[in-house]
């Protein structure tokens, strides 16, 4: 049952991890909650210890370079490859080939430069509320998105892929699971918050439903580089979102 969990640590951070992967990677789906926990935990205690100096803006700085640090900037690489592909073919398969080149284009520079920048107004605004728990919702439902488009969506490339041998497993079973997992997570994170709940799950299911669609549209399914950018996408609409609660809020 472990190896699943290694599998899905070795994927999602730079973490080292011992232990054997899972030979089916799609079991390690439903340990994606767990790690979106851990990721989000440290990427808010980042975001707390730096807040003791006074100097929020490089706090929020901080936890997003500490995210992409985390992450290999894998979820990055993928936003950038999506924006190019999708904006920059014509054609399905003009898109899909656009999204395997590693060089970054146009579009995908200007996608991480709006991407980062909203994301640190979002985060300047969060930190200097206090919000840490909101942080680190967003970074957990994030991989939960990944999950669901996963599940929901099947596996783009005809020829296979790098993230095929986690979508060509995934089923409604795994959505369940783990969106199950990741309430039982957010009710103590957000101190059963039932409207802090409401706000970034909303957020997250209308980040999931808009990537999802537009991928569909796009490409007829998923890659790795749409899974990475559901990430991405979700992490700014809770963020944003949350940053809109609390401020109202407070």
């Amino acid at each position: 049952m472990l190896s699943g969990l290694v599998t899905a640590l070795r994927t999602l951070t730079v973490l080292p991890v011992p232990g054997r992967e899972c030979d089916t990677f799609s079991r390690s789906l439903f340990w994606f909650p767990v790690v979106g926990l851990l990721l989000g935990l440290m990427e808010a205690s980042i975001g707390f210890f730096s807040s003791l100096t006074g100097w929020n803006e490089l706090s929020a700085a901080l936890v997003l370079l500490g995210g992409i640090t985390l992450s290999r900037g894998m979820h990055a690489d993928g936003l950038a490859d999506l924006a190019d592909g999708f904006w920059g073919g014509r054609t399905r398969e003009a898109i899909l080939r656009i999204m395997k080149d590693p060089n970054v284009g146009s579009f995908g520079a200007i996608a991480l430069f709006a991407m980062m920048l909203l994301k640190w107004i979002a985060l300047f605004k969060l930190v200097g509320l206090g919000a840490f728990e909101l942080i680190a919702a967003g970074v957990l439902l994030a991989r939960q998105v990944q999950v669901l488009l996963a599940s929901s969506l099947p596996y783009a490339r005809k020829e296979g892929g790098t993230a095929q041998a986690f979508v060509g497993g995934a089923g409604a079973h795994h959505s369940v699971a783990t969106s199950l997992l990741t309430l039982l997570f957010l009710l103590p994170l957000l101190h059963a918050d039932l409207s802090a709940l409401a706000v970034v799950i909303a957020a997250a299911l209308a980040a999931a439903l808009l990537t999802g669609a537009l991928s569909w549209r796009k490409i007829g399914g998923v890659t790795g580089d749409v899974l990475g950018a559901g990430s991405e996408v979700t992490e700014l609409f809770v963020w944003i979102a949350a940053a809109l609660y609390a401020g109202f809020k407070a």
